[in-house]
């Protein structure tokens, strides 16, 4: 019954495919951002207090499995201190728009490899597309990467041998795209039982994936009083699709979906002992505003002089 829910849902929703058949992520930053595309910007610092946690609760750096990842977009903007819409400005010049593919390719390593990596984990990524993760690890957001369409096809046994050391597995907007099949292959293939963090837009259901999730011995928390923004709609046959499927599901769209944007909500599974000794609405605090431009600001710095104030731009 999902899937033929997510099937009739996704009629009308933009489709993006031709986007990610690129080697590299020009056309990506171009489109996307084109609709105003911020999801893994507003994500990131939710994403990072959910790591801390869970890397506070082992002691280790936790391994995350970013499902449809694309270029390694999240991986980039957990990484190191960059923004999609900074990302999107560089690839946006003319100068970036005239060169090969393998030249930019090359240029990114390098822009990678000069900041700071000021991350909490490291990431595999799991995407159908080719060209996305051969990307992603040539340029080295990612340490592994697979391809493979596990709503279709089983997870291979060398891809399987690296899903062994998940601890996290992250969506920020495959859902819609990829059920609860896809994620019971890849919880099948891990040693441990990893926590799921899911942003997922508000007229795809996940009681089915719960359910998936339940039997594994997770339980399945929502974050209430807030959602987060995905992009702009596409055109008014999307907007109105997706108004309809809300109100089909009994979901009050006024002052989200129906001002225009289409909205996500934050979604944690994880076992019932780590839920209980911290509920999810202890670990994440959500700032509003945190995203909007703003002037230079004061900030602690911290390095081998000690602690001191620095003026950022």
């Amino acid at each position: 019954m999902l899937r033929m829910d997510f099937s009739r849902i996704n009629r009308s929703k933009a489709i993006f495919h031709n986007i990610y058949a690129s080697d590299d992520p020009r056309a990506y930053f171009s489109i996307l951002g084109d609709l105003d595309y911020m999801i893994p910007d507003v994500a990131e610092p939710v994403v990072r207090q959910i790591l801390a946690a869970k890397a506070s609760a082992t002691g280790l750096k936790p391994v995350v499995l970013d499902v449809g990842c694309s270029y390694g977009i999240n991986a980039a903007v957990h990484r190191f201190p960059l923004t999609f819409g900074g990302l999107r400005h560089r690839y946006a010049r003319r100068e970036m728009r005239a060169i090969s593919s393998e030249t930019l390719v090359s240029l990114d390593r390098n822009f990678y490899a000069a900041w700071p990596d000021v991350g909490l984990a490291r990431f595999i990524g799991l995407d159908v597309s080719v060209q996305a993760i051969s990307y992603a690890k040539s340029v080295g957001l990612l340490e592994q990467g697979i391809v493979a369409d596990l709503e279709k096809e089983a997870l291979s046994t060398d891809s399987a041998r690296i899903l062994r050391s998940v601890d996290v597995i992250m969506s920020t907007g495959c859902i819609g795209y990829v059920t609860e099949k896809t994620f019971s292959e890849i919880l099948d293939a891990t040693e441990k039982q990893p926590w799921i963090i899911s942003f997922v837009l508000r007229m795809f259901p996940f009681e089915s994936l719960a359910e998936a999730f339940a039997k594994r011995g997770l339980v399945t928390e929502r974050l209430t009083g807030a959602t987060f923004i995905q992009r702009r709609f596409r055109d008014a046959e999307e907007f109105e699709s997706c108004l309809a499927s809300l109100a089909a599901l009994g979901v009050d769209a006024t002052g989200l979906e129906s001002e225009g944007l289409l909205h996500a909500d934050l979604i944690l599974s994880r076992p019932e002992a780590d839920a209980r000794a911290t509920p999810l609405e202890d670990v994440v605090t959500v700032a509003s505003g945190r995203g909007r431009p703003i002037g230079p600001r004061y900030v602690h710095v911290e390095s081998n002089e000690g602690l001191h104030v620095a003026l950022e731009p």
